[in-house]
Formats: structure tokens, C-alpha cells, sequence
């Protein structure tokens, strides 16, 4: 009997056209764990508000990180899956399904229910818990299979931010690096809104939390909190890379606005920069293959912010992507849970 490995990305638009990020935004968007409001307020906040505004701005980022292959998220995690596929013994079936848009969710579910698979290992792409994220993609990924008329053995990887080898993947790629060039480390995750922080710790904390200290280290009360995931994914981190305390900071991106989780990684990039630091290395260990997030946002929007202030140049520690540490690293994951 054969065992399914189910590999869950956020997903990307179809291609930069103004109409195809449009499908993509719209479809992303509506999902109530992304923007969990009132369904009449969101409904009518992304479809007439947000949607018919952003959709044509972002299709001209996207424009900038396109490659003649297509998406750089989606190029990178077809390279994943197949090169996880060579890895796993022949009685492995890797798919990989998008949360929004191509290639989908439901048809990797198919291909793996055609295969007969007795058992899914379900992986989604993001190292740290979140609901907009992991729980969004487990939920649609359970609500899809109750269409079945045999459901399999399922195991679910919510997180791996802590994950050994995730860490010595993230750490083999930042070796290429001189850190001695740099006079300051920025580990960029993407942020959330507060409340999503709070709702979710209102799950496991008996006292509500404060967005504060609570996250200086890891508990039964915060382990699937997505502010402690990152802060602990950057302790472990600077911790195998030997970078001194008083040189990095722990900051959250692609904010919406001044309600979500703090500090913000473009206000720290000009702080830096005033204060003197000229050269800055970013890492983004939320994303496993490179994105708009990671090649435009940080890449290029905050390397302009960091210039306009003073610095010299900042530069991005790419993602996993393929990198052969990563792919073993997965290859464990899957064998542990098999």
C-alpha cells in the first residue's frame, strides 16, 4: 500500500495579468480565517473595496519577480515535490496542492485518492502556525476529503519551526554569506493582525496574551502561537549561526495597517539606517520559496527604504526553495510520521 504526502502552498496568481491576480486576490481574500469579520463586512470590503483597487498595483509587483518559467513560489514548490519524490521510496506518492488557485488543492487531493493511498502525511509550507495560514489550508483540505467515500489514515505537520533540520536547512543556505560584511541581521516574518494572535491564545492561555514577554520562550500555553513560533525560529537560528545579541531583530512585514503585530520590518530598516548601520543581511524564515514577499518587498522595497535613510545596500538571504538540506528535511518529516 502506497502512502500519500500532501504539500500545501499559499498559492500564487496564474500569471501577472491584472485579470489573473484579480481570480487570485478575490479568491484569497474571502477566506474568513484571512480576514475573520463580519461575512457581509468582508464580503463587501474585498470585492468592492480592495479587490478592484489592488488588483492592477499588484499585478505590477508581480510583473517585477516573474521569470520565463512562471511564479517563483510556483516553480519552486513543483521542484520541492519532485525532488521529495525522488527522495521517498517508490511506495511514496508526493502532490502538491495550492490553498488559492492552480495547481489546486482539491485535484492533488484526487490524484492521491486515485492513487489508493492508505495513508495522507499532510505538510503545509509554513514553518510557523497561523490560522490564516496552516489551519486555513488543513480546514479545506479536510472539508474536501469529507466528500470521499473512504477517508484514509491522516497525519497533519502544523509546524516544524523548531524542526532541527528545518534549522540546519535555513543554516546551510545563510553559510554562502560572510556575516563579517554586515553590520546588522533582520529576520523578517510575514505579519499577522493582533487579533489573530489574540483569538488564537485564547485557545491555550489561561490569561489572555499581552504581546509582550510571553513569547520569550516556548510553553505548552504559546506553542502554536505564530508571534512565538517566529521568535523562536530566530533564536534557534542566531543561535547555530553565532550572530551576538544587540546585532538582530526579530520584525513582522506586509502590514495592513498599525493594528497588526509588532515591530514592522520597513520602520526597523530605516531606524537601522539613521543609526548608522550601511550594510543589512535579511533573512525571511516564514517562507520556504521565494515570493513577491521575499524578492520584492524585501528585496527591492526595502532596500530602496534602506537607502533613502542612509544605508548602503541590504541584502536577501534566499529561501529554501531546493536547496538539498531542505529536501532532506523534508524526507525526515515524512519518514517520522510515516
Amino acid at each position: 500500500m502506497k502512502t500519500g504526502v500532501l504539500l500545501i502552498n499559499l498559492g500564487t496568481p496564474d500569471s501577472p495579468k491584472t485579470s489573473d491576480v484579480r481570480k487570485y486576490l478575490t479568491q484569497f481574500l474571502n477566506d474568513s480565517r484571512v480576514i475573520d469579520i463580519n461575512p457581509v463586512a468582508r464580503f463587501l470590503l474585498v470585492n468592492g473595496i480592495i479587490v478592484p483597487f489592488r488588483s492592477s498595483k499588484s499585478a505590477k509587483l508581480y510583473q517585477h519577480i516573474w521569470t520565463k518559467d512562471g511564479s517563483p513560489l510556483l516553480t519552486n514548490s513543483i521542484k520541492m515535490k519532485n525532488l521529495l519524490q525522488q527522495q521517498l521510496a517508490e511506495n511514496y506518492v508526493v502532490e502538491l496542492g495550492m490553498r488559492y488557485q492552480s495547481p489546486s488543492l482539491e485535484s492533488a487531493l484526487d490524484r492521491l485518492r486515485k492513487a489508493q493511498v492508505e495513508k495522507i502525511i499532510m505538510i503545509p509550507l509554513y514553518p510557523q502556525y497561523a490560522s490564516s495560514s496552516t489551519g486555513s489550508s488543513v480546514a479545506e483540505a479536510i472539508r474536501l476529503m469529507q466528500k470521499w467515500e473512504v477517508t484514509p489514515s491522516v497525519e497533519v505537520i502544523s509546524k516544524f519551526y523548531d524542526n532541527p533540520d528545518f534549522i540546519d536547512a535555513c543554516v546551510d543556505v545563510a553559510k554562502k554569506y560572510s556575516f563579517d560584511d554586515y553590520d546588522y541581521f533582520i529576520f523578517s516574518y510575514h505579519g499577522l493582525p493582533e487579533r489573530h494572535i489574540m483569538k488564537g491564545s485564547a485557545h491555550y492561555c489561561a490569561n489572555t496574551c499581552k504581546l509582550g514577554s510571553c513569547c520569550d520562550s516556548i510553553t505548552k500555553d504559546n506553542q502554536y502561537c505564530y508571534r512565538a513560533n517566529c521568535f523562536e525560529t530566530t533564536r534557534q537560528l542566531v543561535k547555530k549561526l553565532n550572530i551576538p545579541a544587540g546585532k538582530y531583530e526579530t520584525t513582522f512585514q506586509s502590514r495592513l495597517n498599525d493594528k497588526w503585530i509588532k515591530p514592522y520590518s520597513d520602520k526597523v530598516v530605516a531606524q537601522k539606517a539613521e543609526e548608522g548601520k550601511k550594510k543589512m543581511l535579511v533573512f525571511s524564515p516564514a517562507f520556504v520559496a521565494d515570493c513577491l514577499e521575499t524578492l520584492y518587498e524585501i528585496g527591492t522595497e526595502y532596500d530602496e527604504i534602506f537607502k533613502e535613510h542612509g544605508g548602503e545596500k541590504i541584502t536577501l538571504v534566499e529561501s529554501l526553495n531546493d536547496s538539498p538540506k531542505w529536501i532532506e528535511a523534508l524526507k525526515n518529516m515524512v519518514l517520522r510520521a510515516s
